[in-house]
Parts: structure tokens; sequence; C-alpha cells
């Protein structure tokens, strides 16, 4: 209130003080006390982004020479952030917006002083400066990377990324490994190159994925005052590759094995297992017995079981040591590596102990282990470590093991024991392990005796926690989409949604959409929600393209991806009007005979493009009718001549402007009238003459007659210019000298005289239009040029003349051109002006006068010739 109240005074007394003075007032102005200064005119501020918002940042500061008490502003550009606010009395200036650097690291202001009645502005421009508030962040996550197990230490294997959008020491990045201590790996701390420590070596058959865990870490600044060092971390994934480098490896050992009295030859003493140890490219098994067994055991050198071959009774020894080699077999059949083990057999025959289950820390009956979903079938869960006793001796310590619980994912090695051995269980249904059906599996470890009437047995329980992996396709909705849109959907309009779903977790999960082919230009598809969609710039026509077809594609993180096809149709919706063909404005109608018209409708289906014709208007309305599919145009059934049309109508010419109507059955519908004049002439007209006929047949098209008149003269072009070669080639090989003056010699009285005969030039006289067309005989005509009539002495015929153009009709400028205007479109045909057509010749009369006059002076300056 007290900044009111000053602010009102100072104001007040400003004007008092303008209503009093008589010289001129001066305007205020800043100071400036340059750029370190806290108070002037904020030239050269600079502000660090991590400043509090509320904070003060500068004192505006000025004067006027009169000294009047002054006012300050500070505005913005117009849509841009307004970041400080001012004391409009003090000049304080505070920060009311958060700053970044990273967005904005200038800001452009005008500051301002006033003293009430003249006003100084200023712009300014504040500089933003960095604060160590970004933390490091990596780039193409996530890292798995696979490497072959023979990979020299050393070698470098990946390289790490990630950025710091900060400036300076807090923008640079030190990588590092955290427990780097026990890894196999390093990271270099300026590069991010990921390489395998010097001295450590991949093994497939120990470790076939590891995790490690990288650090980036910024080079540390300050933020609001402090010392702030930020880091990020991700963790990379190494899959080893195997490679062919290990020999084969016995499982389960040691191998003890008992023999009772009772046993009967061939009896199953215990059976060895090996595997290759090159689990990703296994090579074939096979055992042998080298040596210990005294004729009295034997193996089976594919399955491994050892059996007896003497009767027990028969036995001398207590215990029996078997050396047994298995060797590995390449697919050439050359062994490429082996490995021993040695079968302790005991003869015994008490039962007076069940089975026992044994852990790394005694008897347990509960084991537990993690591992992921869908391992290699053959593989060993090495994280179980079981052991099962029998203290008994021969039969009596011989049991069976089997796994209790979901069936065929698991079988236990060795299935029976005699006395001892390593349980041993292994993957035998990789695609039953499936971490989207089961993410705990329990199963009941149960030893039971065999030939034992007490039948001991024991159970341990098995526990086993799946982890997921990538190992599900993105799979669609369905195998294909069908699509409608109208043709005049604007762009951007949703089409379809292709959904797709993956089993799997995590990243693994996500999908991403995308479409391809050669139908899908005017689509795109949103990549995460699977919404197809037109272009913006699309436009769909269905009279163009009525359908389209292309492939939607869903892909997950790895690259494993599912198809589905789209089918799109295009609805056609009514949007074009029918439209007249040009050739209609004039029709001659035989009566008897209709008069088509016809009309085309450029859409695409049904009922938009089918067209019904109409009578409109026609004067008078009882003469012409129309069929409404056909567009014939025919006279009342009733009107069977001339005089019948002369007897309703005013109109001696007998010539009718009609107005149709052309309608699509469209909705909405779109029509388009056309004025067709017709000419009714009767059958009788059309017998007096070919000539006549023809003429009249041609009359609704003259240039049909055009056309005839111009192959006639061509025709006689052609003629005269062969008897003109041949005159030429006869006088050039004649001897007689020709005399100066050209004597006529007398024609025998029985030889005809040679000329021409002009009487093919005669046409009939006719009545009506082709009376125009009609040629009189040359007698009594004007002389020609040289005042002699020798027309009818042609020597040769005479050489036709190039038809002339067609005449320019031009319509009065009075008369507009016509046009009548429908529901959606119009028609202009080309109608000539009726007052041109009385003034201006047709172009066929034209062409016989024209080769009329010509064949005049070509007979008139042929009979010069003569003399």
């Amino acid at each position: 209130m007290k900044y009111v109240w000053h602010f009102t005074e100072s104001v007040l007394l400003s004007l008092l003080h303008i209503c009093l003075a008589e010289q001129t007032n001066y305007a205020p102005y800043f100071f400036d006390n340059g750029p370190r200064s806290t108070n002037g005119n904020m030239a050269l501020l600079s502000l660090s982004e991590d400043i509090p918002v509320g904070s003060y940042i500068y004192t505006l500061n000025g004067s006027d020479p009169e000294g009047y008490p002054v006012t300050y502003g500070l505005t913005f550009e117009p849509g841009s952030k307004c970041y400080f606010s001012v004391d409009l009395v003090h000049g304080n200036v505070t920060l009311i917006e958060e700053l970044d650097r990273e967005k904005q690291d200038e800001i452009e202001a005008v500051v301002s002083i006033s003293d009430g009645l003249n006003k100084v502005s200023e712009r300014v421009r504040v500089l933003v400066t960095d604060a160590n508030d970004e933390s490091p962040e990596f780039l193409n996550t996530p890292y798995i990377i696979s490497v072959p197990e023979s990979t020299p230490p050393g070698s470098s294997i990946f390289q790490l990324e990630a950025i710091d959008r900060d400036t300076g020491s807090g923008g640079s990045i030190t990588y590092l490994i955290q427990n780097s201590h026990s890894a196999k790996f390093t990271v270099d701390r300026h590069t991010g190159v990921f390489r395998i420590k010097t001295g450590m070596s991949l093994d497939f058959e120990k470790s076939r994925t590891h995790f490690v865990t990288v650090l980036a870490k910024d080079g540390g600044g300050k933020l609001r005052g402090k010392y702030q060092v930020f880091t990020s971390t991700t963790t990379v994934t190494i899959n080893v590759e195997d490679v062919q480098d290990s020999p084969p490896v016995f499982v389960g050992t040691p191998y003890y094995g008992y023999v009772y009295e009772d046993n009967t030859l061939g009896s199953e003493i215990l059976t060895v297992v090996a595997f290759d140890g090159d689990r990703g490219n296994p090579n074939t098994i096979q055992y042998s017995l080298l040596d210990g067994s005294d004729g009295a055991f034997d193996i089976n050198n594919v399955t491994g079981v050892v059996t007896v071959i003497k009767n027990p009774n028969e036995l001398k020894k207590e215990v029996y040591e078997l050396k047994i080699q298995v060797s590995e077999l390449t697919p050439g059949g050359e062994v490429a590596g082996h490995a021993l083990t040695t079968v302790t057999i005991r003869v015994v025959d008490l039962n007076n102990h069940p089975p026992t289950f044994y852990g790394e820390n005694g008897p347990q009956n509960k084991f537990e282990l993690t591992m992921y979903e869908h391992p290699p079938e053959g593989e060993i869960l090495r994280g179980l470590k079981i052991t099962v006793n029998d203290s008994d001796q021969g039969a009596n310590a011989k049991f069976n093991l089997r796994l209790v619980g979901p069936g065929g994912m698991f079988r236990v090695v060795p299935q029976t024991v005699l006395n001892e051995a390593q349980v041993t269980i292994i993957v035998e249904n990789s695609a039953g392990i499936d971490y989207e059906k089961f993410h705990l599996l329990t199963f009941k470890l149960l030893a039971i005796e065999v030939n034992t009437p007490e039948k001991f047995s024991s159970t341990a329980d098995i526990t086993i926690h799946l982890l997921d992996i990538n190992d599900n396709v993105p799979k669609f909705s369905s195998e294909y989409y069908v699509a409608r849109i109208p043709e005049n959907s604007p762009g951007g309009s949703n089409v379809v949604a292709a959904t797709a779903t993956d089993l799997d977790s995590g990243l693994w999960g996500e999908i991403k959409y995308s479409i391809y082919g050669a139908g899908s230009d005017p689509f795109l598809i949103h990549p995460s929600t699977g919404i197809i969609y037109t272009q913006p710039w699309a436009t769909l026509d269905a009279e163009e393209t009525s359908k389209y077809n292309f492939y939607v594609k869903a892909e997950d993180t790895e690259g494993k991806y599912s198809l589905a096809e789209v089918f799109v149709t295009v609805l056609d919706i009514n949007d074009h009007c029918p439209e007249f063909n040009e050739n209609i404005q004039e029709r001659t109608m035989v009566i008897g005979t209709p008069v088509k018209i016809e009309a085309t409708d450029q859409d695409a289906e049904e009922p938009n493009n089918i067209v019904n014709y109409s009578i409109m208007q026609a004067d008078p309305d009882n003469v012409f009718e129309i069929d409404q599919s056909t567009g014939e145009i025919k006279l009342k059934s009733y009107i069977r001549s001339l005089d019948v049309i002369h007897n309703i109508t005013r109109n001696q010419n007998c010539k009718w402007s009609v107005v149709v109507q052309a309608k699509d059955r469209g909705s909405p519908s779109f029509s388009t009238t056309a004025v067709v004049k017709i000419d009714v002439t009767e059958e009788t007209l059309l017998h007096k003459g070919p000539v006549a006929a023809f003429l009249m047949q041609s009359k609704d098209n003259p240039m049909k007659a055009l056309g005839v008149l111009a192959g006639v003269m061509a025709i006689m072009v052609v003629i005269t210019i062969l008897i003109s070669t041949a005159m030429f080639w006869r006088n050039k090989k004649s001897n007689k000298v020709v005399p100066l003056r050209r004597i006529i010699r007398r024609r025998r009285t029985d030889h005809p005289p040679r000329m021409i005969r002009t009487e093919w030039l005669k046409f009939k006289k006719s009545t009506g239009s082709a009376d125009k067309f009609s040629m009189h005989d040359m007698e009594g005509g004007p002389q020609n040029e040289n005042g002699n009539n020798n027309s009818q002495c042609i020597l040769f015929p005479p050489n036709a003349p190039c038809p002339p153009p067609p005449p320019r009709l031009i319509p009065r400028a009075s008369k507009t051109e016509w046009r009548v205007p429908t529901i959606s479109g119009s028609l202009t045909p080309r109608i000539i002006d009726q007052q041109m057509k009385e003034k201006v010749p047709s172009a066929s009369a034209a062409l016989v006068s024209e080769l009329k006059q010509m064949l005049e002076k070509k007979n008139a300056s042929s009979s010069i010739s003569f003399y």
C-alpha cells in the first residue's frame, strides 16, 4: 500500500509540474554501470540456470534531468515466456520462471524508464549460463552382444555411447564397469570401447551369458551452489557362442555300482552318461570298457549301460574298478576327443537304509534354481548340486530316480542308481519351459528302491524360477484386415486398426508397426497403436482406384516380426454428373425412326452411374417423347407425316428445340440438361436421287460431305497428273518438228472427238436442302478470260484445287453462349448462331462453287492451245 501511495504521489507531482512548466521537458535515462553491475539498464547481464524462482537478480536504475520521479517497466516479445517481473517504483527485478539453458540460452527483454511524459525503452539480452543439471544418457540401448568363445583376450567387441547435454566438465563422460574386479571385461574410460580383459577368455561350457553393468559419469560441476556429479548405468548382455573346442564330459561322477548275489546274468548295474563338451554343436558319443572288468562286466557302447555278464556267485572280488572311455566321433567317423572315468562296483547283499538326498552342506530335501526359459534341449541344470545315496550294498542299494510334476520338461540322470550317484537333471522339452505359461516350476524328485521288499523311498522338492527371454513373435489378431472408406474422406482419416500382441515382457513385448507394398502409398500407420490412416495429402477416387492391397508388419525390439495383409475398398459416392456427347445438338429425325442421345456418368458403381432421360421442355410439348433408359427420342405415336405436325404447330420448317435432362440415380442425384435441335423430315424426301439422299443424310454432319468432296477432288488431281505425264513422254519420244503455231488436223469422221464430257458434274434437281448443292450447265454463262467459249473441248482433266478452309463462324457479340445450368452441372454445346447460318454459305456449297469456277478457267486456257 505504501508503494501505491508513493506511486500516486509521484504521478500527481509530475502532472502538476508539467502544467506549471514552460520550458522543454527532457527524457529520463538509464545509468550504464557496466556488465558486472547489479543496477543500471541490465546490459550484458548473465544468470545461471539454477537460480531459484523468486530470487532478486537486478535493479533497474536511472534518472530524469529535471529531477522528476521515474517509473520502470520490463516487457517481453508477444508469444514469448515472461521470465522476470519488475517493481515499477524501485526497479527491483525478480525471476518468476525457471531457467533452462538446454532449452533457451538467451532471453530478450525490453526495459523502460518514464518520467510521466517521456518514456525511454531499451532492448537487452540476458545470457543463461550452464549448471550441471543433466545426467549422462546411454544411446541405442539395450546392449546385447554375441561373441564367439574363441575371441582372443584383449579384443574389442563393442563400443558404448552416452551423451550429457551440459557444457564444460559437466558434459564430459567417463565410463566405468561396476564390480570390475570379478568381470571378464573392461571398458575404455574415455571412448567407451568394450573389451575382453587381458588374460581372460570366454568359455561357452562354463558360462553362456554374461551381464555387465556399465556406469557413465559426468565431469561434475556446481548446481545451486553445491558440487554435483551425475551418473547413469546400463546393462550389457554378452552371449557366448559355442566353438568346437572341448572333449566329452562324464556326468554324475564318481560312478558307484553294486552287485548283489541274487543278480542274474545281464542285469543292469548302472549307467554312465557323457556329453560332448561343446553343447552348441555336439558330436556323437561312443562308450567302451578298457580295463578292470576281469570279464565280469560289459558296457553298451551307445547307451553307457554297464551290465554283469557273470553269475554273482562267481565274482572273486569284493570291489571292481572299471576304466570306461567315452569317445567323440565326427560326422566322418574320426575320433575328435575322448575322456576316461572309473566306475567302482561293490558286491553286497544288505538292505537297511532308504535312499537319501544330499546338498553341498549335508542332507537336504529342498532345492531351488533360477534359469532362463527355453534352455537348449540336453542342457544340464548345473545350479542343482544333488547327490543321492543308499548305504546298503548290492541289490538293496539299487533304486530308481524319477521326477514327479509337469511331465516331459526334464529327465533325471541316472534313472537307476546303485548305492550312490550325482543327480543330474537334463532339459528334455525346451518348448514346454515357457515363462509365458509358468513363472515357477515345482517338481518332486523321487528315489524308490527297485528290487527290495521294503521299497524304501525318499523325496526332494525342486523349485525352478524362470526368467523371460524374447522368444515370441508379435502376432496379429487376424491374418488379414478388410476395411472400407468413402472416397470423399479427408486426408488423415482412420481406416482400420491392425493390432498385434507379443507375449514377452518388458522391452521385448513392445511392438512397432509399419506398412509396405505397392498399394500402401496413400496410407500411413501409427508406429505404436497400429491405426492405419490416410496420408494428409491423399485423395481417394473410386473411379481411378477402388481397391488397395498392402501388408502391415509388427516387429519387436529384436527384429522378430509377423505380417498381416490389408485390403482397403474405396466406396464410391455420387460425385459426377451425367455428361452428354458433344454431337447431340443438331439431329435430323425421319418420321418413324427415333433419334438417340447418350450421356455418360463417370461414377464407378451403380446406381450412381445409371442415367435416366426425360424431356424437360418442348414447344409444342405433345410432339416428342423419350425412352428414359435408352435416350431414344421419337414422335408421338399418332404423328406419322409432316402434315400432322403442320396441323398441330406453327413451326412450318419442322425444326424444334427440345430440352432434355440426363439424371443419375445416386443420392443426392445429379442431372445435366441440354438443348437438342431436331429437324423432322419424311423418308420420301430421301428417295429423290443419290446426291440428294446423301446430302440429306449428311445434313447433320457437314464434315462428312466436305470429306467426300475432298476425296473426289484428290482423285481428279491424281488422274490429271497421270495423263500429263503420259503426254509429256509421248511428245519427248516423237522426232517431228513442232511448228510455232499448232496445226489442227481434221479428224476422221469415224473417229469421235477427244473431249471431256461435263455431264458428270450435273446433279439432278431436287427440292429441299439438297438444291444448294446442284450445278447447272455452263452454256450461256459468263465468258472466259481469253474471250472464247471452248469449254467443251478440254484435252485433259483440270487440276483439282485445294479444298478451301471451312468458313469461320463468329457469333454475334450480343448473343451469349448457350448454357443450361442444372442441379450439379451444365452442358455448353457448340451451337452456331442461327443468323450466322443464314448469312454464311455452307462449306459444301462453297466447294462446289469454287470447283465450278476452276473448271471454267481451265477449259478456257485449254482451248487456246489449239490455235
